[in-house]
């Protein structure tokens, strides 16, 4: 039998013991704050129904899911039924024969899933958050991977913009507590969005206008103006859009210009009113508590090339580090009724946290406690020495203190090589004489200093 040479699948990653500890530093982070606010955890399968995700995240997302090949023999009903492959109405015909499941985009969709099986059993106004890994059958790039974790925390059955406001504090404290200090939250409404549809008299090419304009960082004014005219705009169009494309100045100065603009469209009114609403609740939290870390800045690119999505609409990025969006969210009016459960309202937001690592990998953030697996080593020089060394080994782990016994005596270099490598931060050296007298040595692995103490006074240190 060949050897076959081991290698991961594109755009998907190992975790060390030492990545691990740091990424369940994120998540614990982020899961603390979720808690504080009142959310609470569920989870939902890793794979979905087909029909459950597909014209949810729009054409180009669509294409990203990851299917699921049937089990068993397919091809059988596949080869009954002629295909053309060149149309691809007739290739879609063909998947919809041999895949009925595929792995998760996001958790957003299934959550509207869950809410519509579960609604009998819910309590309304729901609020939950999940971490659960997604897949995207995306290019890998730096911070764009195919197998990644969202962090989403959502609430259905409140039309209250309190929802949104929260969420703009959940993400400033969340980022804040992960050692960022510059960061961007950046707010818009697709009501603003619509608006400005309609007074440009295209208001059937929204969709299109919104995945244009949500490119302007990518691609520039200028292909996002080629785009637009590839998508049925004008130049006169164009020349409508440019002047609020490229709205700049305060938040306020921004909402007053809107009014001005939108003042025909009553839909676009009420997208510049919600705006104000939040950064009112907004204000009258932080008046209570630590003024905002983060830059909050309403954005009019900001589009989130989602069709779900119906009124605020967020993204996050990190101006330390050049990286994409580490976070985004907004309102979807109608996503359960996709399901048959009309008439509710949600919003939420999502943390990328394999973006949020990378983040804070590249700024040296992860404090030394979410370096360290085990705190203390014991050594093993004989049998007897062991023996000595097992109460005080429990005695540690019962206090929650992590400690490992050396499994096997070994020479001293070895075990020291074993805690460095692991970057343990102490070891306990127990001899002859440490048995005899009760006081052990400790020794501080970074520093090199070694001192004589009592278990139980290592005990108090470690603690």
């Amino acid at each position: 039998m060949s050897v076959i040479k081991p290698s991961l699948a594109k755009g998907t990653r190992d975790f060390s013991p030492v990545e691990m500890v740091k990424r369940n530093f994120i998540y614990d982070t982020i899961k603390t704050v979720f808690k504080k606010y009142g959310y609470a955890e569920i989870q939902t399968p890793s794979f979905e129904n087909l029909s459950t995700l597909t014209g949810k995240y729009g054409d180009e997302g669509d294409k990203l899911i990851f299917k699921i090949l049937n089990s068993g023999e397919f091809l059988k009903d596949a080869k009954k039924k002629s295909f053309d492959f060149a149309e691809e109405e007739n290739s879609n015909k063909l998947i919809s024969l041999i895949s009925e499941k595929a792995l998760r985009y996001d958790l957003t969709v299934p959550f509207a899933r869950y809410v519509v099986m579960h609604q009998h059993e819910i309590t309304l106004p729901f609020k939950r958050f999940q971490v659960q890994p997604v897949w995207r059958a995306d290019r890998p790039q730096k911070g764009r991977y195919r197998e990644f974790y969202q962090c989403d925390v959502d609430v259905v059955g409140s039309e209250s913009l309190l929802n949104e406001a929260e969420f703009i504090l959940i993400y400033n404290e969340a980022l804040s507590r992960l050692g960022l200090k510059d960061f961007s939250i950046k707010i818009n409404n697709r009501k603003i969005l619509s608006g400005i549809a309609e007074i440009i008299g295209k208001p059937d090419l929204i969709i299109d206008m919104t995945v244009a304009i949500d490119k302007l960082d990518k691609i520039g004014l200028d292909g996002v103006s080629k785009e637009l005219l590839e998508r049925g705009f004008t130049e006169a169009d164009l020349e409508k859009l440019r002047p609020v494309i490229l709205l700049e100045g305060t938040n306020e100065e921004k909402l007053a210009s809107l009014k001005e603009v939108l003042a025909s469209s009553e839909t676009g009114l009420k997208g510049v009113t919600e705006i104000e609403q939040v950064f009112e609740y907004v204000n009258g939290l932080i008046a209570y508590s630590l003024p905002l870390t983060a830059k909050l800045e309403l954005d009019i690119t900001l589009a989130r090339g989602l069709n779900y999505y119906t009124g605020c609409i967020f993204e996050v990025k990190t101006n330390e580090v050049a990286m994409g969006s580490i976070g985004g969210g907004g309102r979807y009016d109608d996503l359960t009724g996709m399901f048959g459960l009309k008439d509710l309202t949600g919003v939420g937001v999502s943390f990328g946290a394999d973006r949020i690592y990378d983040v804070l990998e590249e700024l040296n953030l992860f404090p030394a406690s979410a370096e360290v697996g085990t705190k203390v080593l014991i050594s093993n020089f004989d049998s007897e020495a062991e023996k000595y060394a097992l109460p005080i080994l429990q005695q540690f782990r019962t206090a929650g203190i992590s400690a490992e016994l050396y499994p096997s005596s070994a020479k001293l270099k070895k075990q020291m090589a074993y805690a460095d490598a692991k970057k343990i931060p102490y070891v306990i050296l127990i001899g002859g004489d440490e048995m005899e007298s009760g006081a052990l040595t400790l020794k501080d692995m970074q520093s090199g200093e070694q001192k004589k103490l009592s278990a139980l006074a290592i005990l108090d240190l470690l603690k």
